[in-house]
């Protein structure tokens, strides 16, 4: 029988006011028991909502009735049967409005918590060292793919296509492999030892991962069949900053939020034995609303700021990050300035950030995307002295591999034009995740990679 407890299993929390000097993990997880309990609540319904809600397609009924009954590694098994990173999107996929905004539960309480369900069952096997299936076979004689970024959808999309017996290839431009996993989520949200552990779990399972390959210059996609690959997935991300065109931009002590967490996670600014270059301001302006704006203005804070502001043009309700990464930073102390839109950055005689100038906005009619266009105040402009500014309002695919494939097309924003999600122009070439979509979420990604997998093994054997 179902347990009916209308709230979630509480997960434990490090304080907030340890956690903001400290850059450990926030959320603790759940213990075998608290595991089991929440499990519990789930009720098995025959057409679980769930799943339709999740973009990978984990078949989570089954998964959490093996969880509530104690079998871990069976749960475990059914969850990497159709994702392939799941203590990654346990911990960074936004279940609220996927997966758990269609848990018949949360119509008289609380969803079933799906998501630290699945992060406890990927710890439980990482710390027993168990991997999610017995080690591929050497890939001499098979049919080869190639998987440009190791990011979410390309480290989904090889997961899949090694599953379906092919020899995949994966090159990554950075020296370490993970994409954003790595240099975009701060590790008090992801822990990196997580994504190199997945990444070890593909490599088992038969992934060949080539580091320092920028396809477009070490190695072009024409070059790539040259070499047998018999397709392409482009997952290469959306790693090109955007900026606001205001005046003061290039002063010192302005930082694209991609630069900024760059520095922290990949670089390790964050930890005393690096000498990563990176301005730790005593007072901070974050300008967006989004995940990466809130990951970025926490990061500004473990670095010592003594204020920290985040100025979004809409109110909080607008705010397209998530509602639990919001409740976090403002637990830990950054100061949220909604409605305000910056039109300058100051600048001393020495060329650095010394203030910010804001309008005040209010919400007017609904714009194209049906959300209420912002409108400037008159005469509510106003100067906040910072000495750090971090843009966070977007970023655009890079252009290279476009450059230097011909027969790929791009749309004006620069995303690979596909006639079903993954299909592009270039025979033979696909691709998913950020490349199409724009900056978007990790686990959407991943579908999108799980996508053109399915789609890479049809074209293949109709050839």
């Amino acid at each position: 029988m179902a347990n009916m407890q209308q709230n979630k299993t509480p997960m434990k929390e490090q304080l907030p006011n340890i956690r903001n000097t400290n850059w450990d993990e926030v959320a603790c997880g759940y213990t075998a028991e608290e595991a089991m309990h929440e499990a519990s609540r789930c009720l098995g319904c025959k057409n679980p909502a769930c799943v339709k809600g999740c973009p990978v397609s984990v078949k989570i009924p089954e998964f959490l009735s093996e969880v509530a009954k104690g079998n871990f590694e069976n749960a475990y098994r059914i969850i990497r049967s159709t994702n392939a990173l799941p203590a990654i999107s346990g911990r960074v996929c936004p279940q609220e409005s996927q997966c758990e905004g269609k848990c018949v539960r949360g119509i008289k309480g609380e969803p079933v918590a799906i998501g630290r369900l699945e992060r406890f069952c990927a710890d439980y096997m990482m710390q027993k060292q168990q991997k999610a299936s017995e080690p591929a076979q050497n890939g001499e004689g098979k049919i080869k793919v190639a998987v440009v970024g190791s990011g979410p959808a390309g480290l989904s999309c090889a997961g899949d296509l090694v599953t379906r017996g092919y020899h995949v290839t994966v090159f990554e431009a950075l020296h370490k492999a993970g994409g954003v996993l790595v240099y975009g989520i701060p590790e008090f949200r992801l822990p990196k030892t997580i994504v190199e552990n997945e990444i070890r779990t593909l490599e088992a399972m038969g992934v060949e991962i080539m580091t320092d390959m920028v396809i477009g210059r070490v190695l072009s996609v024409d070059e790539l069949f040259d070499m047998g690959y018999e397709a392409v997935f482009i997952g290469s991300g959306a790693g090109l900053p955007r900026f606001m065109g205001i005046e003061g931009e290039n002063a010192n002590g302005v930082y694209s939020a991609n630069e900024f967490l760059t520095r922290i996670n990949l670089m390790k600014a964050y930890r005393e034995e690096y000498v990563t270059p990176i301005r730790k301001g005593r007072s901070v302006a974050v300008v967006g609303g989004g995940n990466v704006a809130m990951d970025a203005a926490r990061s500004a804070k473990r670095l010592g700021a003594e204020h920290v502001y985040v100025i979004y043009r809409r109110g909080e309700a607008e705010m397209p990050a998530r509602r639990e990464e919001i409740h976090h930073a403002k637990e830990e102390g950054i100061e949220f300035l909604f409605l305000t839109n910056p039109t300058k950055i100051g600048v001393d005689e020495k060329g650095n950030a010394e203030s910010i100038r804001c309008v005040k906005m209010s919400l007017g009619e609904p714009d194209a995307s049906g959300r209420r266009s912002p409108v400037a105040v008159e005469g509510s402009d106003f100067d906040l002295a910072i000495d750090t500014v971090i843009i966070a309002v977007g970023t655009a695919p890079n252009p290279l591999i476009r450059m230097t494939t011909p027969g790929l097309e791009t749309d004006r924003r620069g995303c690979f034009v596909t006639s079903d999600g993954n299909t592009t122009t270039r025979e033979g070439v696909f691709a998913g995740g950020d490349a199409v979509t724009g900056a978007a979420t990790v686990i959407l990604a991943m579908g999108a990679g799980r996508d053109a997998a399915k789609k890479i093994d049809e074209f293949i054997k109709s050839k």
